[in-house]
């Protein structure tokens, strides 16, 4: 039976992609694990790694195309042993075959993303949640007829994949609960407000006179970076709590530990930047303040066990937050060089989904560029979000008289469900005792 390779879904998020190049043509022998193809999301540049084997029977989408929807068939292999020619005129290629008329399917929400009617039980829960599941086609047969829920199930073969041996494990030791029915995974969720219908493009560009302006179509990633914004700000209860802190013994203990940083191969091992130290006072600050690092759902509280720190990078036509993960206890030299990975990979958009998915707050420095201070939009799932200014000599009350010391502003967004204004100020404190005496973050 011709096996259909499907749009992945490479995020949580990601609806559609771009099939940005095949490195494998039709005829081409297929192994697991064979990388076949480069899909560009709203983030990044993605691998496609097979997860069948056989023939590449049918390109069904050609390289360069846009906005293919998550689940689409975009290729087809030959199994083992079946008539190439038969697998790639079969009914597998067809995507109208694979799931209902778009007139009959209801348009997919964020929470809802597109399932092919005829879909497996065992794979419906991985899909309803952006998860692709790489099993080989003996255990999805055999976890339909046995309503094993594969999302449940740890795979053991190449890269993962599930295998028959997984699926009759966890059958033995029924450690993988039954999926869903169809019937339940496909029951609607509650109706949500119809949107306040804005002016249309049309009328907007009427309010201009013709040929002043360049229209550039907006891109996969300026549409997400749109719609996870207005999310954010429309249904996330947000409040601002700014302080300042004085930077002159954390700009003092850097240059010390700059000067002392070993030069390998004729170069610094190490070089921080005052971000970098922004990170780990916050991820600390976090540790020190644990029922701030939360995240709310509507059925319970998520608190973090470890401060995984979101930093905001600007690359073209939008912008990324690559995760440093566990920063409370990582060295400062690290955090900066992973940064600095990080950041170089984000702007190539090579960055994998683990690297800028999850977190549980996040930093935006804009003083680089001169901001004194700023509000930045929480970045869900996080319940926090930190913005920097630029550190600036001011002049400042000490002992009763007028000093001059570098001050730098920053402004914590909470979500206000997750986080109190006393906690917030609580998590604020913590912050500046670690950047006004920044020697306790090194030891």
């Amino acid at each position: 039976m011709p096996i259909d390779i499907l749009m992945p879904a490479l995020s949580p998020t990601m609806e559609k992609g771009n099939l940005a190049k095949w490195l494998k043509k039709e005829g081409d022998t297929i192994k697991a694990g064979d990388v076949i193809a480069e899909i560009e999301t709203d983030k990044a540049t993605m691998e496609v790694e097979a997860v069948d084997e056989g023939i590449l029977a049918r390109i069904v989408v050609a390289a360069g195309a846009q906005d293919v929807p998550v689940n689409q068939i975009i290729a087809v292999i030959a199994a083992e042993g079946e008539d190439v020619k038969a697998a790639a005129g079969g009914a597998g290629a067809k995507p109208a075959a694979a799931a209902p008329a778009p007139a009959a399917a209801p348009a997919p929400t964020k929470a809802e993303p597109a399932v092919a009617a005829a879909a497996a039980p065992a794979s419906i829960a991985a899909a309803a949640s952006g998860i692709r599941l790489f099993a080989s086609p003996l255990a999805k047969r055999i976890a339909k007829l046995e309503g094993i829920d594969l999302s449940k199930v740890a795979g053991t073969g190449p890269h993962g994949r599930v295998v028959e041996r997984d699926v009759k494990s966890a059958l033995a030791g029924g450690t993988a609960k039954a999926a869903p029915t169809p019937a339940a995974a496909a029951a609607p969720s509650a109706p949500k407000p119809a949107p306040v219908a804005g002016p249309s493009d049309e009328q907007v560009k009427k309010l201009f006179v013709p040929g002043s302006f360049e229209e550039i179509p907006h891109d996969n990633m300026r549409k997400v970076i749109a719609r996870r914004l207005t999310e954010a700000k429309t249904t996330i209860p947000h409040f601002y709590l700014t302080i300042d802190c004085e930077l002159d013994a954390l700009l003092a203990l850097r240059e010390q530990i700059n000067k002392a940083a070993p030069v390998r191969d004729g170069k610094p091992a190490y070089k921080l930047s005052v971000n970098d130290l922004v990170i780990k006072a916050l991820a600390l600050s976090l540790r020190a303040v644990p029922d701030a690092n939360v995240t709310w759902t509507d059925g319970a509280m998520l608190k973090h066990q470890h401060a995984d720190i979101g930093v905001a990078v600007s690359i073209p036509g939008g912008l990324i937050t690559p995760v440093i993960r566990d920063a409370c206890h990582k060295p400062v030299s690290v955090i900066s060089n992973e940064m600095k990975d990080l950041a170089a990979r984000a702007r190539n958009r090579k960055l994998k989904p683990e690297e800028y998915q999850g977190g549980s707050s996040a930093v935006s420095n804009l003083g680089m560029f001169g901001i004194k201070d700023f509000a930045a939009v929480i970045n869900p799932p996080h319940a926090t979000i930190l913005a920097v200014g630029a550190g600036e000599k001011r002049v400042v009350v000490k002992n009763d008289a007028p000093a001059v010391a570098t001050v730098m502003s920053v402004t914590l967004s909470t979500d206000h469900r997750a986080v109190d204004g006393a906690l917030g100020a609580e998590l604020m404190a913590a912050f500046r005792g670690y950047i006004e005496n920044p020697i306790g973050m090194l030891v």
